[in-house]
């Protein structure tokens, strides 16, 4: 069975809403993966910061004009 991964698509929404979004979507979770998709360095700056402090990993793909942040903790 595979696992589902949950998208936030916070591209265009300028900060603090990204890391809102982000934030109540991590506390919500125990575990998991969850996928955010930011288009500026604060958003993606911010996002994995707060990632970060709640005890979650961050890999960030740099996608052109975006950043995809994949979170995940098992």
């Amino acid at each position: 069975m595979s696992e589902s991964v949950e998208v936030v698509d916070a591209r265009g929404r300028s900060c603090p809403e990204p890391v809102l979004m982000a934030k109540r979507r991590l506390e919500a979770m125990k575990a998991g993966r969850l996928v955010v998709l930011v288009d500026s360095g604060a958003a993606r700056e911010n996002v994995t910061r707060l990632a970060k402090r709640l005890g979650w990993d961050v890999q960030v793909t740099d996608e052109g004009e975006q950043f995809r942040l994949e979170i995940s903790k098992r």
